[in-house]
């Protein structure tokens, strides 16, 4: 269960970033389809900001994941 939230995590910064850099600088334009924050409607005009929410996001269930990580395997060692 930690790997495939570290995997949300992951997926979820790299949307993050991609979809701030694309924004604000036009870059990866090839994946203008692909970042979550350009292919939903009603995120139009909020896009940095949703950007923003979402590698914030994709930060915590990184922290989560570290935390169960460390919470499962303490309990482990502890026995």
């Amino acid at each position: 269960m930690k790997a495939v939230v570290e995997v949300f995590g992951w997926l979820l910064i790299l949307q993050g970033v991609g979809g701030l850099l694309n924004t604000l600088f036009g870059w990866w334009g090839w994946a203008h389809g692909l970042l979550v924050v350009n292919v939903l409607p009603f995120l139009d005009g909020y896009e940095v900001f949703a950007a923003v929410v979402i590698g914030v996001l994709g930060f915590a269930l990184l922290s989560v994941a570290g935390t169960a990580g460390r919470t499962a395997g303490g309990a482990e060692e502890g026995r």
